[in-house]
C-alpha cells in the first residue's frame, strides 16, 4: 500500500495509523532487547512518517521508533504534528518513553498518541496528559 497517496485525500483512522505502526515495527533492528517498536507519525500537512527502533551494541546509542519518525519528518521540513501511533509487542498500551515525550514536546503540545492494548483495543492519549507541566521552547524566553 502506498500510504502517502492513500491518505492525501483523507485523514487516516486510528486503526489505519496502528496498522502502519505495525508495518514499521516489523523493520525494527532490536537484536539485543528483542523489543521491536514501530511508529507512524501524522503531520498537520497530512503526510505520514514511519519509524522503528534501531538498537546498537553500545546501548546508549539506541534510538526509539518514535524519535526516528520525528527525525525523518524534521529532515523533510515537517515540524507540525497531529497524531502518533505506537506499536509494541506489549499489550499493556505502552506509551512513549520519557526521552521521546520530550522530543515530541519540542514540536507540539497537543499531539494525540495511539497505543494498542489487550484485545486490539486502541487507546488514545494527549501528550499534555503524558507530560504535564512540560518544558518547551517557550520556556526559554524567560516569561514563564
Amino acid at each position: 500500500m502506498d500510504y502517502q497517496n492513500e491518505f492525501k485525500q483523507r485523514k487516516p483512522s486510528p486503526q489505519e495509523m496502528m496498522d502502519l505502526a505495525e508495518k514499521a515495527r516489523k523493520l525494527a533492528y532490536a537484536p539485543y532487547s528483542k523489543y521491536q517498536v514501530g511508529a507512524a507519525l501524522l503531520t498537520k500537512s497530512g503526510k505520514i512518517y514511519l519509524g522503528c527502533n534501531v538498537e546498537n551494541a553500545s546501548y546508549g546509542l539506541t534510538v526509539c521508533g518514535e524519535r526516528v519518525a520525528v527525525f525523518k519528518a524534521i529532515s523533510e521540513g515537517e515540524t507540525e504534528f497531529e497524531a502518533l501511533a505506537i506499536a509494541t509487542p506489549s499489550r499493556r498500551g505502552n506509551g512513549p518513553c520519557g526521552s521521546c515525550r520530550q522530543v515530541l514536546r519540542e514540536f507540539c503540545n497537543d499531539l494525540t498518541i495511539y497505543v494498542r492494548k489487550e484485545g486490539d483495543k486502541i487507546l488514545s492519549f494527549q501528550l499534555t496528559d503524558l507530560l504535564p507541566k512540560s518544558f518547551g521552547p517557550q520556556n526559554l524566553d524567560g516569561s514563564e
